[in-house]
Order: structure tokens, then sequence, then C-alpha cells
């Protein structure tokens, strides 16, 4: 099944790439790999999650928060090419930053959102190496930010 079939099935809609905050670009393509930069959790063009995990926002939360992002990075990375998101082969690499209360040591749980989300899609190609990184800030206060990188047609 091809990736633009799965998200249908899951009822996802990839939305425009956001626009950056900062000099910098969305995403960026190098030969066969598309890199985008940090993905934050958007939801109708909103943050949808805020604060530090776990005091402000809940680990399950930031873990939807962290499905959101790597939405936002997969529409970054299939505007890069023709084919859009059916172009994408195989998911590389996954970052995950997570603004962490002091103490907070569960970011995997957190980083599961985006993981769980890209095996749905595409597989085993959606099977990745991964970072998973608590921090002291993100941009806007935003729970998660997420990375991606993806190998293209």
């Amino acid at each position: 099944m091809k990736p633009s079939e799965r998200l249908v099935e899951l009822e996802i809609t990839l939305p425009v790439p956001t626009a950056p905050i900062g000099s910098y670009v969305p995403a960026l393509r190098s030969g066969r790999h598309v890199l985008t930069s940090g993905q934050l959790p958007m939801k109708d063009g909103k943050l949808a999650y805020a604060g530090k995990v776990p005091d402000d926002v809940s680990v399950e939360q930031a873990a939807e928060g962290a499905r959101l992002a790597v939405i936002a990075g997969l529409a970054a990375a299939a505007a890069q090419q023709t084919g859009g998101v059916d172009a994408i082969r195989r998911v590389l690499r996954v970052c995950v930053f997570v603004n962490s209360s002091p103490g907070f040591t569960a970011q995997p749980k957190v980083a599961n959102g985006a993981s769980d989300l890209l095996t749905d899609i595409f597989g085993d190609a959606g099977r990745h190496v991964r970072s998973a990184v608590g921090v002291a800030e993100l941009p806007l206060n935003a729970a998660v930010e997420v990375e991606l990188v993806v190998e293209v047609d």
C-alpha cells in the first residue's frame, strides 16, 4: 500500500508545511536524502501542546504532540520532491526533543508517538534510528520538537 493510501486510511491529511520562524528552510534535499528542520506540534496552524513534560503536559499528550510534529515533518519532506509522500522510500532517522521537567526521564515514551506513526504509515520502511532527548526549553515553549531524515526516489 502506498504511503498516501495509508494516510487516507488513517484519516491523516498532511498540512501545508509550516513557515519557518527563523532564518532557515523547513526541509532540504541532498541527493536521495531529505532532512527536515525541527517541527513543532501544530494543529490548525496553532501550537497544540506547550509546556514542560510531565508537569504541564502529560506523557500521553506529549506523545500526541510528537505524532503531530512528525506529520508536519512528513509534509515538509514530501514538499521537497515530485511524488510527495509516495516518493519517500525509507525513514532513516528521527530525533525527538522533549521540553522536560527536572528529573523526567521517559523521553522514549514521548518519542514513540512519532515512531509508531511512521511504522503505521510506511511499514518496515518506517523503522528508523532515533534519539529521544530531554531539553530545558524549546521554541515557543513547545512540549516537543521532531526532526526527520528520509530517503527518497
